[in-house]
């Protein structure tokens, strides 16, 4: 085994030393010899085997006794381990590239690529409810269940299936939404936007917006928009409800009859009851085509999502 340790660490080294390509050279014989069921050549292994012990002995004679002795069985042990390792690492950047964090969908362990955690940060739900890491809970997430009827739906010709459960006031829902338009536009899915309050005060919010429906249908998805891009502390501020439903043209007086009755109220109310049968415990959380995603991951995991080639 030392022959294909020597080759990859000799190709590598050989890219920009021109002094271990040689070295880089006999390894890959040794390497094809071995893999023909021949021997590799005697003086190339003693070559390797002499550099190791004479940076070994320099520091103690026993241990260089030992690793002589041994050596066999210790080139396959750091065989083992250098695959072990290189297998690691190509999981944890597929892993990355897939789902946004080296460990897995939703998992929120510390990850090279993403050291900050920042595609796996939720608002979290309840009274106080705070920014930061998701626990690994995401398994228990389903629509199963979940009416979403009364729900806003926009429906294209794609068979993708996209439901966005956000709040207004959660940096991480509006960090990720325009991607999640992206997503729509260009795979032409089928959406569901579901507000669900779960930091601060939004329900006032998410009532406006299933009367702009009703009354107005498709500009709702223009208003909710602004919801979710505009300035955060104006549109989280009750007394600018009208201001905002000026922007629009609507009529006033009708959103706020529609959102203030009891019947809207009532609806709203239902729509966080159903919400909750999903097990969600933050927002973001996007289902794609019923897999759930929580936190605003980068649009390569959802479009991979869709893509399916997801293998683990």
């Amino acid at each position: 085994m030392p022959c294909v340790i020597a080759l990859i660490i000799f190709g590598i080294i050989g890219i920009f030393s021109a002094s271990h390509r040689d070295l880089a050279k006999e390894a890959f014989s040794c390497v094809f010899k071995r893999i023909t069921l021949r021997p590799c050549d005697t003086g190339f292994k003693e070559k390797i085997k002499g550099k190791v012990l004479s940076k070994i002995i320099n520091r103690s004679t026993f241990l260089a006794r030992m690793v002589n002795r041994h050596y066999e069985v210790l080139s396959w042990v750091f065989f083992v381990l250098m695959i072990g390792s290189t297998f690691w690492v190509f999981s944890g950047v597929y892993k990355f590239y897939v789902y946004g964090s080296c460990n897995g969908l939703n998992q929120s362990g510390f990850c090279a690529f993403d050291p900050s955690g920042e595609n796996n940060k939720v608002t979290t739900l309840g009274d106080n409810s705070t920014c930061g890491i998701t626990p690994a809970t995401e398994s228990s997430l389903t629509l199963k269940g979940v009416d979403l009827s009364s729900f806003v739906r926009k429906t294209n010709i794609g068979k993708d299936e996209v439901v966005v459960i956000g709040c207004y006031a959660c940096d991480y829902s509006r960090k990720v939404y325009p991607d999640i338009l992206k997503l729509i536009e260009n795979k032409k899915a089928n959406y569901t936007f579901a507000s669900y309050p779960a930091k601060g005060d939004t329900t006032f919010l998410a009532e406006a917006g299933y009367c702009v429906n009703k009354i107005y249908g498709e500009k709702y998805w223009e208003f909710n928009k602004y919801l979710l891009e505009g300035e955060k502390d104006f549109i989280l501020d009750k007394s600018n409800l009208n201001k905002i439903l000026e922007i629009f043209n609507f009529d006033i007086k009708k959103v706020n009859e529609c959102s203030n009755s009891t019947e809207v109220k009532t609806i709203v109310e239902n729509q966080a009851k159903e919400l909750k049968k999903t097990n969600i415990y933050g927002t973001p959380t996007i289902f794609i085509n019923g897999k759930a995603f929580v936190g605003p991951k980068p649009y390569r995991v959802y479009r991979s999502a869709m893509n399916k080639y997801i293998f683990f």
